[in-house]
């Protein structure tokens, strides 16, 4: 057997020699996954298949990228053969080879949602739309989850059900806004992230010979989190693995929480349907957590109704029960959460990025952000506005996607007057309109036909003609410059890097830093020995397939992370924080309405359970603001199935007390609480309380003293002028420099 089999569990041992015919891995949480599938492609290798017939498919590039590079350390440099990458990056590479055949060429623009969704507001714009019955990003969402069940705007038109659905919403023209969409992305030579599946669904169907040709290739097939596939998804894999039935899907059916993308849990629940032949391995030892998160989280999911039978275990210790935390309102968990961490940090010695504090909604953050900032705890919100989607990137980024696609509208219009040519929106309405009458993009418009037309005056077509110019001068060296050179050349030529540069605000700075850092990105691209392709449309496609854990900036590892349960799936941490755990928060109010729906969210809650390695603390409150007004909240159902013997119920009263009690309680039906305070860390300093008087300090602020402000942090006293009500002090702090505050509005809490 080969060496690096040897560390293999029985059940991932028999599920990686299993190399031919149908199979799927059912893996609980912590149970080694990816390591069975990453040892299975280095078996097939070390076994003579050739890496070019083997396609494995994941959710995240960062996934595959750290597979290929495992599978590469016990194989070598063959792993690069390997067709590797996301379920949309494997499929943009086939339809790059094959676009002709659907009417498109190789260098297709890949729009992204956030291009995808102004499109569809520009197009409800010009036709006169209602913006509050047509919202622009529902409207989009609604096209996407027609997309991905296959109903065309020409079948869609045809549907009187649908049709009927959406006169009762008063939307009756969203067929219409459906069909210029689409229209309009075949024009400008556009994919979104549905048509890649669409597409290639298309491309399979429509031509046999293309489908024989890949199913040759892939002769052994893997797919990752198959529980997260969708409908389209699940086609393109039946129909590649068809001939050969060398099909290996591993998932968790327990771990399915994407149906609002168009997950189907279906497919995993069905797999030995659709392959009767197919055998079944199971990997049930968790290698993550303790004895009672595991068996905790056991008791949760037991309530589901729709899974498959498993039972997922622990050799690992016993660990500390999970924390059932009652409080009385959001603000007091944010700091009762707060408190806990940095106590927790103290007393055990701990880093910042050993906690992780996870919440239903995004909106949730607020509370705990406040609470962290005051106690100078360093943290990172996750879900928020990525890298790529920052306007100055997305500029520079338009000017690459424009010299590779003469049509894509949506580049056109970001960049044809930034920086400022004088080029108004009235003369883009026109551009428009001829660019129609002439069935052309605008940009081939103002190329072909500006100097002939007579709607435009001679100094806007002097401007017009200019924008050419340097857009055709730039596309010259897309011929013999990598994307690096050619990056460099956008900024300087357009101007960009100027216009940012010359901008001494804040923003200005953060900007032209983005920018910097962005040239580090492609260059980084540009030096990466397995990137064969160098050009502008590889990176571009590159950037546009990036998903949200590849746009992680890794620079600052120590902090404590906040994210969506949704978000937090496929990581892990010492110590986490579940919070918000009331009726109609979580579980989602939205979600209450069919047994389906329910069980998704508890599987959610599962997920959440099963990040932590050590311990598990669960909040929820009493009352929560909601829209401004004070709700009263419920308890979550979720925290009543967990079985009593694994968890422990604590009443916070305050979150920081004078005093510190640990005498147990019980409640009416004998259940026991502790009242519990924070017990403070070793060596803990209690600050001081400032006085409510006139003169915060009494006169008893003196230079030298060190301070604490809720804004600026930790600092020291320079001097101190003037008196009473007007006393001022200038300090040197340590993160923002020195500054002078008036001591009665200061708020500030002497140290030292």
């Amino acid at each position: 057997m080969e060496n690096f089999l040897k560390n293999l569990n029985k059940s991932q041992l028999e599920s990686t020699l299993q190399t031919d015919g149908p199979m799927i891995v059912i893996a609980g949480a912590g149970s080694g996954k990816t390591r069975v599938l990453t040892f299975k492609i280095a078996y097939l290798m070390t076994k003579g298949v050739d890496p070019f017939n083997i396609l494995s498919l994941t959710f995240t590039n960062k996934a595959a990228r750290e597979m290929k590079d495992r599978i590469g350390q016990i194989v070598g440099e063959e792993a690069r053969n390997l067709w590797m990458g996301t379920f949309h990056s494997v499929f943009a590479r086939i339809l790059r080879i094959e676009a002709h055949k659907i009417g498109y060429t190789s260098s297709f623009t890949i729009y992204d949602t956030d291009d995808s969704q102004k499109l569809v507001g520009r197009i409800i714009k010009e036709l006169n739309l209602d913006k509050d019955n047509y919202k622009h990003k529902q409207i989009f969402s609604r096209i996407s989850s027609m997309k991905n069940n296959f109903i065309s705007a020409e079948k869609y038109l045809h549907n009187d059900e649908l049709l009927l659905s959406d006169k009762i919403s008063n939307r009756p023209s969203f067929v219409q806004i459906y069909k210029e969409y689409v229209d309009r992305c075949f024009k400008a030579g556009a994919m979104d992230f549905d048509d890649l599946l669409l597409k290639t669904n298309e491309l399979l169907t429509k031509y046999p010979e293309t489908l024989a040709k890949y199913q040759n290739i892939f002769k052994y097939i893997l797919v990752d989190e198959y529980q997260d596939t969708n409908h389209s998804q699940y086609l393109i894999i039946r129909a590649l693995s068809d001939k050969f039935q060398n099909i290996c899907v591993v998932g968790d059916d327990a771990q399915s929480i994407y149906s609002f993308r168009g997950a189907n849990i279906n497919n995993i629940l069905n797999f030995q349907k659709d392959f009767p032949d197919a055998k079944l391995f199971r990997l049930e030892q968790n290698y993550r957590s303790t004895k009672n998160i595991v068996n905790a989280a056991n008791s949760i999911i037991e309530n589901n109704q729709k899974r498959l039978k498993k039972n997922v275990w622990t050799e690992n210790e016993s660990g500390e029960k999970i924390s059932v935390n009652k409080l009385l309102t959001d603000g007091e968990e944010g700091r009762f959460v707060a408190s806990s961490i940095f106590e927790t940090k103290m007393q055990n010695q701990l880093k910042n990025n050993d906690f992780a504090i996870l919440y239903r909604t995004n909106a949730q953050s607020r509370s705990f952000e406040d609470a962290l900032r005051k106690k100078n705890i360093p943290y990172r919100v996750y879900g928020g506005l990525s890298f790529y989607q920052r306007k100055e990137i997305k500029d520079v980024l338009a000017y690459l996607r424009l010299l590779i696609n003469e049509g894509d509208e949506q580049a056109f219009k970001r960049i044809i007057n930034f920086p400022a040519r004088g080029i108004g929106q009235t003369t883009l309405n026109k551009i428009t309109i001829e660019a129609k009458k002439h069935n052309v993009s605008d940009y081939i418009f103002i190329k072909q036909y500006i100097k002939s037309t007579e709607v435009f005056n001679n100094s806007t077509k002097s401007k017009l003609l200019d924008f050419v110019i340097m857009i055709e001068s730039l596309k010259v060296k897309t011929d013999s410059l990598n994307v690096f050179d050619v990056a460099k050349e956008v900024l300087r030529q357009s101007g960009l890097y100027s216009l940012y540069k010359n901008d001494e605000s804040l923003e200005g700075v953060n900007r032209i830093q983005n920018i910097e850092e962005l040239l580090n990105g492609i260059k980084d691209f540009v030096d990466n020995q397995e990137v064969e392709d160098k050009s502008v449309p590889s990176f571009l496609q590159n950037v546009a397939l990036a998903t949200d854990q590849d746009n992680d900036d890794d620079s600052d590892k120590n902090k404590v992370s906040l994210m969506t349960i949704h978000l937090a799936k496929g990581l892990e941490f010492p110590y986490v924080y579940i919070v918000g755990l009331e009726e109609n928060l979580f579980p989602s109010a939205m979600n209450l309405n069919s047994r389906n729906d329910l069980e998704e969210e508890r599987r959610l809650f599962y997920v959440a359970l099963t990040r932590a390695e050590k311990k598990v603390f669960l909040s929820y409150v009493l009352s929560r603001y909601r829209w401004g007004k004070l709700i009263d909240s419920e308890q979550s159902r979720f925290i009543n199935e967990i079985n009593e013997e694994f968890i422990q119920r604590n009443i916070i009263q305050k979150t920081i007390s004078k005093t510190y009690s640990d005498r147990p309680s019980f409640n009416k039906v004998g259940v026991r609480y502790n009242k519990v305070q924070s017990k403070p860390p070793k060596n803990f300093v209690r600050i001081k309380k400032p006085s409510s008087n006139s003169n915060l300090f009494n006169n008893k602020l003196n230079v030298g003293n060190i301070v604490l402000h809720e804004r600026f942090g930790r600092g020291k006293v320079l001097a101190i002028e003037g008196r009473a009500e007007n006393q001022k002090a200038e300090i040197q702090f340590e993160r923002v420099g020195s500054k002078k505050l008036l001591l009665r509005f200061s708020k500030l809490k002497v140290i030292a």
